[in-house]
């Protein structure tokens, strides 16, 4: 219930502050097991991907986000595991991940056998607006577990100048979500990777939206 309640107060914040430009919204993973994939440039993103989706599923998507970010303090884990839904990820040698036994992705891999929805961001942590870098490969073994999941590919405008990085203070700002086809697992990491890359290199490329025009 207490997540509910704070994705409809996100809801009304996103249609309210926020003039969003959605395209192909319909092409938003309904039920899962599935990926939406996007590039990382502020706090928003989470918020907006799940705010674009019905309420009703909220029980089933799942963000996936840096332990060690995330979870760094009990308040915070806290709010990322009970309001948020958050699955928590080791980065580097921290945690868990300095076991070699465990797989990092192992949560992942149980919600997407659940039937959820995961929502991640492939270039790993928050960059420049608009501007993706390089894709870690922690999808592609993901993909490869559930080959018939598939994996959606969701480029955003402006939410990086909508609430900047480091920032706490939210600017209303219009911002484009460039919704792709799907993508599944193509036998081969490489060749998934250079798909997914590509994919978001043509929806990167898509002319955004002026409320002048």
């Amino acid at each position: 219930m207490l997540q509910k309640l704070f994705y409809i107060f996100v809801k009304v914040a996103v249609l309210f502050l926020l003039g969003l430009n959605v395209r192909r919204k319909e092409l938003l993973p309904a039920d899962g097991p599935a990926i939406i994939v996007a590039n990382h440039n502020s706090h928003l993103d989470t918020m907006v991907l799940m705010a674009l989706m019905p309420l009703s599923k909220l029980k089933d998507i799942k963000p996936v986000a840096a332990a060690d970010y995330f979870f760094a303090s009990p308040a915070k884990a806290w709010l990322s595991e009970r309001v948020l839904g958050i699955i928590p990820v080791e980065r580097g040698a921290k945690g868990k991940a300095a076991d070699k036994a465990a797989d990092p992705l192992e949560g992942c891999y149980r919600a997407l056998g659940e039937g959820k929805v995961l929502i991640l961001f492939p270039e790993g942590s928050r960059g420049e607006p608009e501007t993706m870098t390089d894709l870690k490969k922690g999808v592609s073994y993901l993909t490869e577990r559930f080959p018939d999941a598939p994996v959606v590919p969701v480029f955003t405008h402006g939410l990086g100048k909508a609430l900047p990085k480091g920032s706490f203070l939210l600017v209303p700002f219009f911002c484009d979500i460039f919704v792709g086809e799907p993508i599944t697992w193509a036998g081969d990491r490489n060749r998934f990777m250079s798909a997914l890359q590509d994919r978001f290199k043509k929806l990167s490329t898509e002319k955004t939206f002026a409320p002048w025009e």
